[in-house]
């Protein structure tokens, strides 16, 4: 019978590893279930491509890039317990950016009962990704918040149409009302804030994510997870990046459109169905029960038989 190979990183494996992630270990329990052959390896990123040549099994790849009529790449997918399991990669390099959205196709119902709960969890709780301060941020109401990201990750160098100071210029020069900026919560170079506190119309800002989007009525960033949490608050996103939830975002490719975008009324975005769509149809969750069966109908789909 065919078999399915996980690749994944040597530091979770061996007596003294840390162990899988919750998403494998459930998803393994539900291969073993279903009597499907499976096997979990070290990854070794310079050699995978030379062993999935090597054998007739199906490969899945954590984190992911890579590309083959056997390989699915696995991550995730900017909000846990959701991951993407995808042909062409993770997140900003998934092929969901290129998956047609129809909300028309999807029941409101459904969608609105799932963005409530996630809603719920995040915007309720004021969590996030990264630790949040829990005392409230004081933000100027009506404006522009701006989330940066770090340039020196090589996903957003390749990625990035704006790099991030050309972003803020953009905002600036839209000149729209206050500019929030936050820094990523990973910079820790003091030329970056040093930088932003010289700039004139721009408030630096720490604050929780939740608040400064609340606060604000546009949210700007190259590709951020914070634009599918701004998702959440309702809130119009413009990207000035490559990114896989684009399809409800306007995208600013240099400073002149994205002046241009700010200085309009955006539309309206079906934000429901958006994130209905992206998270609980393309993306494959931890928990839900069908975890094993929904990742083999992945697997079949690509034509490999299991």
């Amino acid at each position: 019978m065919s078999r399915i190979v996980f690749h994944v990183p040597r530091s979770w494996l061996g007596p003294l590893g840390g162990g899988l992630m919750p998403f494998y270990t459930r998803l393994t329990e539900g291969l073993a279930a279903l009597d499907v052959p499976f096997e979990v390896v070290d990854l070794d990123r310079d050699s995978v491509m030379a062993e999935v040549e090597a054998d007739a099994a199906f490969h899945i790849i954590n984190h992911g890039r890579f590309t083959h009529a056997r390989i699915l790449n696995a991550g995730v997918a900017y909000i846990y317990p959701f991951w993407n399991m995808d042909s062409t990669g993770i997140r900003a390099f998934s092929s969901i950016g290129g998956q047609p959205f129809k909300p028309a196709q999807i029941e409101a119902e459904a969608a609105r009962a799932f963005f409530r709960k996630l809603r719920a969890r995040l915007v309720g709780a004021r969590t996030s990704r990264y630790t949040q301060p829990e005392e409230e941020a004081d933000v100027p109401d009506g404006g522009t918040a701006v989330f940066f990201q770090s340039e020196v990750h090589r996903t957003v160098d390749e990625t990035m149409w704006l790099d991030r100071w050309e972003m803020l210029q953009g905002v600036l020069d839209a000149d729209r009302g206050p500019v929030m900026v936050k820094p990523h919560p990973r910079d820790n170079d003091p030329k970056t804030r040093a930088r932003l506190k010289k700039m004139a119309g721009v408030t630096v800002t720490e604050g929780n994510i939740h608040d400064i989007i609340a606060a604000s009525d546009r949210v700007v960033t190259i590709n951020s997870a914070v634009g599918i949490e701004a998702y959440l608050h309702r809130k119009p996103v413009i990207l000035c990046g490559q990114a896989d939830f684009a399809h409800i975002a306007d995208e600013a490719r240099d400073r002149a459109t994205l002046v241009d975008l700010l200085r309009v009324e955006p539309s309206r975005r079906a934000y429901d169905k958006y994130i209905w769509w992206y998270f609980a149809h393309q993306c494959l969750s931890t928990t839900e029960p069908d975890l094993a069966t929904r990742f083999l109908d992945r697997v079949r789909a690509t034509g490999f038989a299991i």
